[in-house]
């Protein structure tokens, strides 16, 4: 499957967006109270199924509201609950909590049921009580995206979110298989990650460096965060301030993945076989925190991964504690006296002068390509 973005414009009609997902969340927050009374209660759990007999109950009786919701939207929500649990059951993650209402931001329609898709825009069928003929009747209200690229094969589903700075976004899911190979290059790379003289350094000698958003923006954070503190919450000024501040941090977040993305589609470019190092993130943010959080190790292996399917590349994760820098690449000397200030060291045993991480970066590459 393959997902594309797109963002709504500045339309008045966006507020019935925004009273539907509150509307929605009262379903997810009824129905995770009703999971944590049925356990208090000594039942056991209810699955999808039960779930949407007890709706269809709800409906009928103490809920009537509901039915103006659509149906479609609610059935994927009370699959989204199920789902939790069953991972949840499984041990493949915490027990389901429900959110509150700020933090409530999608709902999702599946097929072509609620809503029809025409060019750059969407329309989506609210449902409406008309109290003359004591009916509901269907209010088709149309929005407009920005379509700034064209997406490819067939929709399974759509979501609607909102984010932080409160605007609104259209996500298209498409069972488009996204593959294309580029031609072969014969050339093979060991990169190794770094903190201090580079991000990224190649097998090749050349050091990539790291914009690091975050840290060129903490000054405009301080100010914002401190302006923030003053305010009286809950008020206008106050809200406006948290505003501007979800805004930043988008912009920051856009800073970071483009340079991701950019550097991934430029190693799958120049190289047929990448070879990387796995991280102990844990114990790197122990150590040096923030920065961690701001170079993004994690985000982009998992983007390089992705491109490397696509683009029909090679790429291999060493072990851990391979040991990749104290040892020369030229003769194989252990060099056990090398500790993390020493960015230059010439090896005792054959003479040669390394620079550290090139040198690991190296060591790298002959590890990845041994296992292969």
């Amino acid at each position: 499957m393959k997902t594309y973005k797109y963002k709504f414009g500045d339309q008045s009609n966006c507020i019935r967006i925004g009273n539907l997902l509150d509307d929605m969340w009262q379903v997810h927050d009824y129905f995770h109270r009703w999971q944590d009374k049925r356990y208090r209660d000594g039942l056991p759990y209810a699955d999808y199924p039960a779930m949407s007999a007890h709706l269809t109950d709800l409906k009928r009786t103490t809920h009537p509201h509901w039915n103006a919701l659509p149906s479609q939207a609610i059935q994927e929500e009370l699959k989204r609950i199920h789902l939790a649990y069953v991972r949840f059951f499984k041990k493949l993650g915490g027990k389901p909590k429900r959110k509150p209402r700020h933090k409530f931001k999608s709902i999702t329609y599946p097929g072509h049921a609620g809503w029809s898709l025409y060019n750059n825009r969407i329309t989506l069928t609210f449902r409406k009580w008309n109290p003359k003929t004591r009916k509901w009747q269907f209010n088709k209200v149309p929005y407009t995206f920005y379509k700034h690229r064209q997406w490819h094969g067939t929709i399974s589903r759509i979501t609607i979110k909102r984010d932080n700075c409160g605007d609104y976004w259209l996500y298209i899911i498409t069972t488009y298989t996204d593959f294309k190979p580029l031609p072969a290059t014969g050339q093979s790379v060991g990169a190794d990650f770094g903190m201090k003289d580079a991000y990224l350094t190649l097998s090749t000698g050349e050091k990539i460096q790291h914009p690091q958003p975050l840290k060129q923006s903490l000054n405009t954070l301080r100010s914002l965060n401190k302006s923030l503190s003053r305010k009286v919450k809950g008020s206008n000024g106050w809200w406006r301030c948290v505003r501007q501040l979800a805004r930043l941090y988008r912009k920051i977040s856009n800073q970071r993945k483009d340079f991701q993305w950019q550097l991934a589609t430029k190693l799958c470019k120049k190289f047929d076989t990448i070879v990387i190092e796995t991280l102990n993130l844990d114990g790197m943010k122990r150590l040096w925190g923030r920065k961690v959080s701001d170079l993004g190790f994690y985000e982009f292996v998992e983007i390089l991964k992705y491109k490397s399917q696509k683009h029909k590349r090679h790429l291999i994760q060493i072990g851990q504690w391979t040991a990749t820098t104290k040892p020369c690449s030229d003769c194989g000397y252990h060099n056990k006296n090398l500790s993390l200030s020493d960015r230059q060291w010439t090896c005792p045993e054959c003479g040669s002068h390394h620079d550290r991480d090139i040198n690991a970066a190296i060591n790298i590459l002959r590890a990845g390509i041994a296992v292969t």
